[in-house]
């Protein structure tokens, strides 16, 4: 049987049919040689074409570093052709955050020799990319044409790196998923936190490790830049708000399922549960308190009501 992915990339030839969708992205300016695509504040749907992350592209002399690489081929090209436009080079070097599909996905659009991840997002890639690309397929459908993940070529390691005379600070670090990478710009003091980090959006927990997501969060708090663009929601002109804000929603997050749990709820009426009124302005909260449920309730049950067998 044909994969559905397989036959819309076979598809993509076929000169009768109509154009792929196509993405159209704006710029913002973060700061001096700095500028951040921001993503819809809505879950990946058709009407988005999976371009929910936040995408940075810093300018160097060598060339535009960009901060993850999107959603799909097509949105990687649209990401590629905007960086060579606002700084006059091709890109020429790109970082994942982590291996979820909205940041990861466009890579197939670049060289695979410009795109660096840690190595546990290498791995991820050769070994988890599959199923997160089929997902995304049923989803998006056309979007995704031509999409594929090769392997990135480059580590990126815990350290300072310098790129064409800009120098960047990489933190390896874990939380929101097994594997994340922030990126400090010493220039201008801005920290990318890919999704460690949420602004005025609910974070997203589905392969979330919540005490390492604090670590994180409190190591990030203490690095003393000026302002901060996250993974969703808008850039934080501020240091510590989103941080605050993001650690904030876990650290009412885990006792609230907990007691749901104890309370006898269902996972319908724990997705339910009234969300407290500070967390009225975080863009689709009921939703994802809903996927924090589905992904955390397994476990509770698990504690609460361990087999008799053993």
């Amino acid at each position: 049987m044909i994969a559905r992915r397989q036959l819309l990339g076979a598809l993509a030839g076929a000169p009768l049919l109509a154009a792929a969708p196509a993405y159209r992205l704006q710029a913002e300016p973060v700061a001096a040689g700095l500028w951040v695509v921001r993503g819809a504040d809505a879950p990946i749907a058709m009407a988005n074409g999976g371009a929910i992350a936040n995408i940075s592209i810093i300018a160097t002399d060598a060339g535009p570093v960009l901060i993850d690489a999107g959603a799909s081929f097509a949105h990687g090209q649209a990401l590629a052709a905007l960086a060579r436009r606002l700084t006059g080079k091709p890109v020429a070097r790109v970082y994942l955050t982590h291996l979820h599909p909205d940041h990861s996905f466009g890579i197939g659009a670049f060289a695979p020799g410009i795109v660096a991840a840690t190595p546990p997002v290498a791995a991820q890639v050769a070994g988890d990319a599959a199923g997160f690309s089929t997902g995304l397929y049923r989803l998006l459908g056309d979007w995704m044409r031509g999409t594929e993940l090769p392997a990135p070529a480059l580590v990126a390691g815990d350290g300072p790196v310098v790129i064409g005379g800009r120098r960047l600070r990489l933190l390896a670090l874990s939380g929101h998923s097994p594997a994340d990478l922030a990126v400090l710009d010493e220039a201008s003091g801005t920290l990318i936190t890919g999704d460690l980090v949420f602004h005025n959006r609910a974070p997203a927990t589905p392969h979330a490790d919540l005490p390492a997501w604090r670590r994180a969060l409190d190591l990030l708090a203490g690095l003393g830049h000026q302002r901060l663009v996250p993974g969703h929601g808008p850039v934080d002109a501020t240091p510590g708000t989103a941080i605050a804000q993001t650690r904030a929603w876990l650290d009412w997050l885990e006792p609230a399922l907990k007691a749901a749990m104890e309370a006898g709820l269902t996972m319908v009426e724990a997705g339910d549960m009234p969300i407290p009124q500070r967390f009225a302005g975080l863009a689709v909260a009921r939703l994802e308190l809903q996927r924090s449920v589905s992904h955390y309730w397994p476990a509770l049950e698990a504690a609460r009501l361990p087999r008799v067998s053993d």
